[in-house]
């Protein structure tokens, strides 16, 4: 700010003649600050923290990717044309319910993600765990459960049990499927624990308890900030068998509390806070994270979506009927995810309303 604009008159470099001298008793006046000042010195320094802390956010996650720490094990050169920057892709997201106290590998989260660098958007298109899979040439099942059978057989079939499932549902969903990314609860606990908890609204009191696995879900309905296992039994909740208990849910209000936490950890990863914490998200996802993207690849994607605004990710829930033990899902609603997948990769997708809002359970 200048000098100058005080409403005084500018000062000359010599000294000054008055025709007024001063008494030597009187006191001198303190200058009255400017608000208006303030404001505009305390919105700079604003800015160039928020400047920085991008910068800091870029450089963390290409030195993690650069330096390998994120390592996909594929180092396989990426042509250009093929590149992120400029290509759409896809990518199938399991989840897999993983930890130490478990050690199984249902797949009770799968997501298919179809990324546009032009429009810098995305589109998710979620699977409820207990839909029937019926599909020529595979053998009828739950959703959820080929997964840890293709690991069974991974020895007898010669073929990773990811790549099987990218091309089992990449079938179910008539669009090819590039990559995919394996991430366990363990690992979604330790991402949120590693941004400080995730804000939700509870939809309803949830209850129940499971000394097996030490499941001990107890959740108030209301506005909470999570920690990881706490968002985690969020989104797990199925049903209660507490005194007295509490209302069930589907698979339909699991995939609904799924985009909303994932909504949830957009606005997080993306403020201030959040992001002097993506060193330590990444540290805690990559301990219990496969994925077979090229190392090339993965800079591509960082460097191009890092500011994806999560009003540019469109959530998809397919829904269908339930009918114990499965979930049945029409060819007509298969068709729909199919198409929102191809009209994201098409730049054609409609972003102007999240799509969850509009889902209505059967």
């Amino acid at each position: 700010m200048s000098p100058n604009n005080t409403g005084l008159p500018p000062r000359n470099r010599g000294s000054v003649k008055s025709d007024k001298q001063p008494s030597k008793q009187s006191p001198k006046k303190k200058k009255k600050k400017s608000a208006f000042k303030t404001f505009l010195k305390f919105l700079l320094i604003i800015i160039i923290l928020a400047i920085l802390s991008v910068a800091i956010y870029i450089g963390v996650l290409w030195k993690k990717a650069d330096s390998g720490v994120l390592n996909t094990g594929n180092n396989t050169p990426v042509p250009a044309e093929r590149s992120a920057k400029v290509k759409p892709i896809t990518m199938l997201l399991l989840g897999t319910d993983y930890r130490p106290e478990t050690g199984t590998h249902l797949s009770d989260v799968m997501m298919v993600m179809a990324f546009n660098p032009d429009t810098l958007s995305a589109t998710v298109v979620s699977i409820p765990r207990d839909t029937k899979i019926d599909l020529e040439g595979y053998r009828e099942n739950k959703a959820n459960a080929f997964y840890p059978i293709y690991l069974s057989e991974e020895k007898k079939s010669g073929e990773k049990a990811e790549d099987r499932m990218k091309k089992m549902l990449g079938k179910y969903l008539d669009t090819p499927i590039d990559y995919v990314t394996v991430l366990n609860f363990q690992a979604f606990r330790d991402a949120v624990d590693a941004l400080g908890g995730v804000q939700v609204n509870v939809d309803m009191n949830m209850c129940y308890k499971d000394t097996a696995d030490g499941t001990n879900i107890n959740l108030k309905k209301g506005p909470a900030e999570l920690n990881g296992k706490d968002a985690l039994d969020y989104v797990r909740y199925r049903k209660s068998n507490c005194r007295p208990k509490t209302q069930a849910s589907d698979d339909f209000d699991r995939n609904k509390r799924q985009n909303e936490v994932l909504h949830a950890l957009i606005d997080k990863m993306q403020s201030l806070s959040g992001i002097s914490k993506i060193g330590g998200v990444l540290d805690s996802m990559d301990k219990n994270l496969e994925m077979d993207i090229e190392s090339d690849q993965l800079k591509n994607m960082i460097s191009t979506y890092w500011k994806i605004s999560k009003d540019n990710v469109k959530f998809m829930p397919i829904t269908g009927n339930w009918k114990s033990p499965y979930v049945y899902v029409s060819d007509g609603e298969i068709s729909k995810a199919s198409q929102a997948l191809a009209d994201e990769i098409a730049g054609k997708a409609d972003h102007s309303a999240d799509s969850t809002d509009e889902q209505t359970k059967p």
